[in-house]
């Protein structure tokens, strides 16, 4: 980790409804229960949504700055990472959900935008992993 940059990190866990084939975004909500349509998403019961993100964080996020998000499976040894980038239009007001956009399309889920990846992305080892609901995943935000 780069000296410097504010960090935070989301608590979810998986669900055996998690497919993580949407090819645009992914997700993870605070939300219980998730059906199969709910294809970005890659974990539940987080334990912040975007309004709930450090203060320090934040404000990187919405002055555009380039970001390191970082996707871990502790029990598992598994971890990747990947680009995206905040913005001045963001307002990371949603009470439940954080989602990671290749587009640039903003709204009040919307975490980051322009991102190297997607759900679909992800290595399908990793995804099968979150079909589980004791799966944790850890969403470390480095900006």
């Amino acid at each position: 980790m780069r000296s410097g940059r504010s960090t935070d990190e989301i608590i979810a866990y998986g669900h055996e409804n998690i497919t993580a084939r949407h090819r645009t975004t992914l997700e993870v909500t605070k939300d219980k229960e998730v059906t199969p349509r709910g294809d970005c998403i890659i974990g539940v019961r987080a334990s912040k949504s975007v309004r709930d993100l450090n203060d320090e964080v934040k404000e990187g996020i919405l002055a555009g700055k380039e970001m390191t998000i970082e996707l871990e499976l502790p029990d598992y040894g598994m971890k990747t990472s990947f680009q995206a980038f905040g913005s001045e239009k963001l307002t990371l007001s949603h009470e439940s959900d954080v989602v990671v956009r290749k587009s640039t399309y903003t709204c009040s889920r919307t975490l980051a935008i322009r991102s190297e990846l997607s759900a679909s992305d992800l290595d399908r080892e990793f995804v099968e992993l979150l079909r589980d609901r004791k799966t944790v995943l850890i969403m470390r935000i480095l900006v």
